[in-house]
């Protein structure tokens, strides 16, 4: 006789040790969460409330890249304000194709049908290894998970990818190569809304050999939404993470005290600001703390690009933009890899890896 399916609902026996969320949604027993994935009864109201829609900053790429001299005064001068008060805005008129982006989701969506033990192939053990999948963000130290699935890799300086499904990697790599010819655009700008020549950016960074981080992110449909979080709020580390997502909102962002639903522009690029541009501003840019939400009906799948200096770079406040008695320096120099390793080595818990380096 065939032993009877766990009892997956929340207050009974919990769910065998982190298996995939997506196998995890789709079991016929499941009715509520297990309470490895639930946040605390009093605290799960404040996960949906006080969310409002506001109007995200927009920036017109091609503007800001061919416009007139008074049409690019105008981007860059919006691009600033954007970085200033925002930490985030959308991106239109990149020039990356829509059938591009929109084969790219659908790839991510293939590499999670793969079946458990093909995507084990992939899963990788250290938190810098190139290729690395699995589930919640870092299971190992997290009190309670993420109901997440996600595909992580690094696809630049050197490209890695994995080799499922087929087709995909090479689709990928032209994908990441136009996300960064998007983000040097951006960073000029943002280079001129600081005072400082268009090239500083890509100067001080070494931008040819930075390190970009491909993630995709897979976030079931959840029997009980209210308690469960994709991903709590944190910011991102780098310079900027260009996002888009399939047709399944669930990014909220942080702003003025408030959670703002984001409603992308089809065809658009997310941005935040990453807490080394930050650090690099000398807080003039705060990097944008953000989170994922979940529902009932619909699986969400977002894919975000983080871009950053090389591993080895030391990133500390831009000297230009630090005067001993206006602007004293408010971050400690710190290399981007030790960075890294200690963010993606703990739980996310909003900016307190930013919090580290803070003077």
């Amino acid at each position: 006789m065939a032993a009877a399916a766990p009892d997956l609902r929340l207050g009974t026996a919990h769910p065998p040790a982190m298996s995939w969320i997506k196998e995890l949604a789709e079991s016929a027993t499941l009715t509520s969460i297990p309470p490895s994935y639930a946040y605390s009864a009093p605290a799960a109201p404040s996960l949906r409330e006080h969310v409002i829609h506001d109007s995200i900053p927009v920036v017109d790429f091609s503007l800001l890249m061919c416009g007139t001299p008074d049409q690019r005064s105008k981007e860059i001068h919006d691009l600033g304000k954007a970085c200033r008060n925002w930490g985030f805005f959308m991106v239109v008129n990149h020039g990356v194709p829509e059938d591009m982006m929109k084969e790219m989701m659908d790839g991510c969506k293939g590499f999670f049908d793969l079946t458990a033990e093909e995507k084990r192939e992939f899963s990788g053990k250290n938190v810098l290894d190139p290729i690395r999948c699995g589930t919640s963000f870092n299971a190992s130290v997290e009190k309670v998970h993420c109901w997440r699935d996600f595909l992580k890799v690094f696809v630049h300086p050197q490209f890695h990818f994995p080799h499922k499904p087929s087709g995909f990697s090479e689709l990928a790599s032209e994908y990441c190569a136009r996300i960064r010819q998007v983000v040097r655009g951006l960073l000029g700008g943002i280079s001129e809304s600081l005072g400082l020549e268009e090239c500083y950016i890509e100067k001080a960074f070494n931008l040819d050999s930075s390190l970009q981080v491909f993630t995709a992110n897979l976030y079931p449909p959840c029997p009980q939404p209210e308690l469960a979080m994709g991903i709590p709020p944190h910011s991102d580390h780098g310079l900027l993470t260009l996002l888009i997502q399939n047709e399944i909102g669930g990014l909220q962002v942080h702003h003025n005290g408030s959670w703002v639903q984001v409603n992308a522009i089809p065809n658009s690029f997310l941005v935040n600001t990453g807490d080394h541009m930050e650090i690099f501003s000398n807080g003039r840019y705060k990097s944008n703390l953000h989170r994922a939400v979940v529902n009932r009906t619909a699986t969400r799948i977002s894919l975000a690009i983080a871009n950053g200096p090389s591993l080895d770079t030391v990133v500390g406040p831009a000297p230009e933009l630090v005067d001993s008695e206006s602007h004293p320096a408010l971050y400690l120099p710190m290399k981007y890899r030790d960075y890294m390793e200690f963010q993606q080595g703990n739980q996310l818990n909003g900016k307190s890896c930013l919090d580290r380096v803070r003077i």
